[in-house]
């Protein structure tokens, strides 16, 4: 099976939908996908407390769908999104420093595709 990790750093709402919906574009194709939500994106999970948040929808399609592996734990706690990301039932990794490593992505055969 093909494998994509999608590694989205940029706090940009659009350049995260794209990501999202990638996501989505890849699994329909058979793709086995997880979404790492590091840097300054973490701060975009709070908006989506509100589920009539522009693109909430979506959001809401790609995490039923399992697709969210991950968001970073230091930069979620530095940008003051951690509690959201828990509330939202996110997992929240912070194996390296803080941080989610992606040797196991790279470990497990996936491509790495960062936004």
């Amino acid at each position: 099976m093909k494998k994509v990790a999608l590694v989205t750093y940029n706090p940009e709402m659009m350049c995260f939908t794209h990501v999202l919906l990638y996501a989505l574009d890849y699994q329909s194709k058979g793709y086995e996908v997880k979404v790492v939500i590091e840097g300054g994106a973490v701060k975009l999970v709070s908006a989506f407390k509100d589920p009539e948040a522009p693109f909430g929808s979506l959001f809401q399609k790609v995490k039923a769908a399992g697709l969210i592996d991950c968001v970073c734990k230091a930069c979620s706690v530095k940008l003051e999104s951690f509690d959201d990301a828990v509330a939202l039932g996110l997992r929240v990794d912070g194996d390296m420093m803080g941080h989610p490593s992606l040797e196991p992505y790279m470990a497990e055969g996936y491509t790495i595709i960062t936004f």
